[in-house]
């Protein structure tokens, strides 16, 4: 490990690219990178993440696309949190990781049933069956499913008025389209963001990434 390198998070967005230098070995490496892009579901604080991770070398030498078919599988297992391939084209691998309880808590409340149904999934309830539908329109190659907003745990108000079925107006730009009254977005946008940044100083800190992303140490130690 080099512990050379160091990462100031504090000031913008935290990236990968700032720890990468950090750890040579190739599980140690896809452990820092899980776990800075799955910060706020580690934190307990979103059901799930979108991640793209490209298959070509990396600045740091390490290739994460291949890294994550080598031991993502295995990193995960122990994390509390699930990966599932929406699509591999070869070039890149779409990952929708989740945190189980949290996406299934999501899904069984009255008014994300209501906007799954209107988007025309049969068993909106069943965790299985909606991310199995979830992927097989992503692998449809037609119009990118906007509904995914709502497994990410975004604002309704935003997600139904990107899909045009509210007549709310667009507010600003965040990490997602904010319409109407953006304080409870923005405010929800901030703590993903905080999230964020205290993963970056632990990893930015630490002897190993993998205590980063066991499911208690960013969950359940109140860091």
């Amino acid at each position: 490990m080099n512990t050379a390198n160091t990462v100031r998070p504090d000031t913008g967005r935290p990236h990968w690219h700032q720890l990468a230098g950090r750890f040579g070995d190739d599980s140690e490496c896809l452990a820092c990178f899980l776990a800075l892009e799955t910060a706020e579901l580690l934190a307990g604080e979103k059901p799930a993440n979108l991640i793209n991770v490209v298959n070509r070398t990396q600045v740091c030498g390490k290739n994460l696309y291949r890294l994550w078919k080598r031991h993502g599988e295995t990193l995960l297992r122990d994390s509390g949190l699930v990966g599932r391939e929406l699509i591999d084209r070869g070039d890149s691998v779409l990952l929708f990781i989740f945190r189980p309880e949290v996406l299934t808590a999501l899904l069984s409340r009255k008014d994300v049933a209501a906007v799954l149904r209107r988007a025309r999934y049969r068993e909106p309830l069943d965790l299985d069956r909606v991310l199995a539908e979830l992927e097989s329109r992503v692998l449809s190659g037609e119009a990118f499913p906007h509904e995914i907003g709502v497994f990410l745990g975004y604002p309704l108000k935003d997600v139904v008025s990107f899909m045009g079925w509210a007549p709310l107006p667009f507010a600003c730009q965040g990490p997602w389209k904010i319409y109407g009254n953006p304080d409870s977005s923005l405010k929800l946008a901030g703590t993903f963001h905080h999230c964020r940044r205290r993963m970056a100083r632990r990893l930015g800190s630490c002897e190993t990434p993998f205590d980063c992303l066991t499911s208690g140490s960013a969950h359940n130690r109140g860091w």
